[in-house]
């Protein structure tokens, strides 16, 4: 096939893909994204609580997804070579590492106050995200099973079903904020703290929804996912933590990059604490998009190489790094040229004050920076999950610690203090992190796949 088909066929088909996976993302994205818009009608310090609160818990959480997201890439290679068995096995393993996981986190969280008190932060702000933090402590377990059997479907190039729950899920979760945040249809008034338990209900409500179709699918059945959960086969277990920790690792690295952002930022008080939550809350959305190509491109690579086909994991990592770099063009135009309007979104009609109109200058300037590193982003996310399809995950696990934490946090402080940049210095330091990582991770794919795609890196 001349060059040129295959190159189109390949963005056609990582488009099919991506498409629900991004869509996706954007829907957990838009999660997030209602819970940010609805907490800010509740004031500047219910905001400054909740960015918080959602930092460092979508943060823990952020690292044990991705040990649990070696799923993905463990069933895709398997389905490249045919071992129905082991496709089956690595989903069942995954729900025995979310739950290993999701216990300890679950009790960390009761001192969730405590630690924000201890690193600085205000006592109104950190009383207000310990409540939070106490009612959405119970999704994490329920979280953590629903990506196990996602990992399974998405491995399998069936992202539909995880798209259709999780959309149904965002309809739940506004609901449920309206009802429990606001103290409608006789419920009282739990403020932020109800934020907390609509996510947890949530969480509960997709796994449930996302066992339920593994269940009862008829070509699923097969698979015998829920066979055998009584005792883990310490084996694949230890195969899939090893593939998994760093992964985690890395989610860890790059979240942690934005959770010490944010405190730092909170030193500089609650109006720099809010413009910081406008600017990262949309930047996360924008970046669920090549997120969900960089899945894609797990799915793609993995089978390629389980397959033995050299070229065709080579073409699917490229193309899907491609993909997208351009789709963070786009976002970036909008927070060059009209930062007014995605300040709108977040702050509404409650620009009266003088601090909130301080909010306001403040996130219109920090989405002047974050749309430089948008296209970093973009290339170091697909590229990333194109290097999880080749089972690569420790050392691009040490390109992102030297990236975010040696690049990034270091530049980040120099700029903040020394040249007293504040919160604009703490974001230049994290566009100088993205911009490294982008540049190794994408050296590093060049590297493997012009050397043997099939072997297993670890």
């Amino acid at each position: 096939m001349p060059p040129h088909l295959s190159i189109r066929r390949e963005v056609r088909a990582t488009f099919l893909l991506a498409a629900p996976l991004a869509l996706t993302q954007l829907a957990q994205m838009a999660m997030s994204f209602v819970d940010v818009m609805m907490i800010g009608r509740l004031g500047t310090v219910s905001m400054a609580g909740g960015v918080l609160g959602s930092t460092l818990f979508f943060t823990l959480l952020l690292i044990c997804i991705g040990v649990v997201m070696a799923v993905n890439p463990m069933v895709a290679q398997a389905v490249g070579s045919g071992d129905v068995a082991e496709v089956g096995r690595s989903a069942r393993q995954g729900l025995w590492l979310a739950t290993a996981l999701g216990v300890p986190f679950l009790i960390l969280l009761s001192f969730s106050e405590h630690f924000l008190l201890a690193v600085g932060q205000e006592p109104e702000a950190a009383v207000l995200a310990g409540d939070y933090l106490l009612a959405i402590r119970w999704g994490i377990l329920p979280n953590l099973w629903f990506t196990a059997l996602r990992g399974f479907c998405e491995g399998l190039a069936r992202p539909r079903p995880v798209l259709i729950i999780t959309l149904f899920a965002v309809l739940i979760n506004a609901c449920g904020n309206w009802v429990l945040m606001y103290g409608k249809l006789g419920f009282p008034a739990m403020g932020l703290a109800g934020c907390g338990v609509s996510s947890a209900i949530v969480m509960t409500a997709m796994f449930c929804m996302m066992a339920a179709y593994v269940l009862s699918s008829t070509e699923l059945k097969g698979y015998e996912v829920f066979a055998g959960l009584r005792k883990p086969d310490r084996e694949r277990f230890r195969n899939l933590l090893s593939l998994g920790w760093p992964i985690g690792a890395s989610f860890g690295l790059e979240a942690g990059l934005f959770t010490a952002s944010t405190i730092i930022i909170g030193l500089f008080g609650t109006t720099a604490l809010a413009a910081h939550q406008v600017a990262l809350n949309a930047s996360s959305v924008t970046f669920m998009v090549p997120l969900g190509i960089g899945m894609a491109a797990t799915v793609r690579v993995g089978q390629a190489t389980g397959a033995g086909d050299s070229s065709g994991a080579q073409r699917a990592g490229w193309t899907a790094i491609a993909m997208g770099t351009t789709a963070m063009f786009g976002s970036a135009m909008l927070f060059w040229f009209k930062p007014e309007w995605v300040v709108w979104v977040y702050t509404g009609q409650n620009a009266a004050g003088p601090v909130d109109e301080a909010v306001i200058q403040l996130a219109a300037g920090l989405l002047a920076i974050a749309g430089v590193f948008q296209l970093f982003d973009g290339a170091q996310a697909t590229a990333a999950g194109a290097l999880r399809g080749l089972k690569d995950t420790r050392v691009p696990m040490l390109i992102g610690a030297a990236s975010y934490w040696v690049v990034g946090i270091g530049t980040a402080l120099i700029l903040a203090f020394v040249f007293g940049l504040e919160a604009r210095g703490i974001w230049m330091g994290l566009t100088a992190g993205l911009a490294t990582a982008s540049v190794l991770l994408n050296a590093r794919f060049r590297f493997l796949v012009k050397t043997n795609p099939r072997k297993e890196r670890q």
